[in-house]
């Protein structure tokens, strides 16, 4: 057993916990709970802070992780893969200015981003926890010694 097991479920766990915060910030927002909405939102973005630590700290230490499934599911997993890194990297200053425009309390230019910056973040978030369980199910990590 390897040092870096417990990290891709850890990451999962964080990443569908991200999800359901912002989910919650999502209604509390609509219930104009502007107070409660950004103490998760700001615990969302923690909570993505310590999914990229542990993601950068499992790859430097492993290396990459290559898909072993095959068959239909392959063009299907990095399909979802390319469209989960190309977002991921665009959504990390997404959520920092809209989180910034929010702590400023210039909420309508905040408004304009988030309405952007939300369902990609979403996206990538579940994205994420769907990349885990597809390297899980095809044996990806135990052959890479995770």
């Amino acid at each position: 057993m390897s040092f870096y097991t417990f990290l891709p479920p850890f990451e999962a766990l964080l990443n569908t916990t991200t999800a359901v915060l912002l989910l919650i910030g999502l209604v509390l927002i609509l219930k104009k709970r502007k107070d409660l909405h950004l103490k998760v939102m700001w615990t969302a973005f923690v909570l993505s802070v310590l999914f990229l630590a542990s993601y950068l700290t499992l790859h430097f230490g492993v290396g990459e992780v290559h898909f072993l499934g095959t068959g239909i599911i392959r063009p299907i997993y990095y399909s979802i893969l390319i469209s989960h890194i190309i977002l991921a990297t665009a959504i990390v200053p997404l959520v920092l200015i809209t989180l910034y425009r929010a702590t400023k309390g210039n909420y309508a230019n905040h408004r304009k981003i988030a309405r952007w910056t939300w369902p990609l973040w979403f996206y990538v978030s579940i994205t994420g926890v769907i990349i885990y369980l597809m390297l899980a199910a095809s044996g990806s990590y135990q052959a890479a010694g995770i």
